[in-house]
């Protein structure tokens, strides 16, 4: 599965990269496939193991942020390995198609 995440700190004034960077720390000390964008983070992997990265991830937020909003969107595909960068080359060949 791919999952797109984001995690938003409540209640730590407008600043919220130190917040969000604990998060992206525990993301990326994972080993799974991901990429963090401006706006949300993706993850690759098996159900259990992305679910259990996002919810630690949440929990990193949670230890310096006293609330937190989570939006997770998924795309659960059994048997399709390395989604995140096989999804973005398929558009990108039809981009050069003429």
């Amino acid at each position: 599965m791919i999952a797109a995440f984001s995690i938003t700190p409540l209640g730590v004034g407008e600043d919220v990269g130190r917040a969000v960077a604990e998060a992206v720390r525990v993301v990326r000390a994972s080993g799974l496939p991901n990429e963090t964008t401006s706006m949300f983070t993706s993850i690759e992997g098996e159900w259990d193991e992305v679910m259990s990265v996002i919810k630690q991830a949440t929990d990193a937020v949670m230890s310096v942020s006293p609330r937190c909003s989570l939006v997770i969107k998924a795309d659960i595909r059994p048997g399709v390995t390395d989604g995140m960068t096989s999804k973005v080359a398929s558009v990108e060949r039809y981009l050069t198609q003429e």
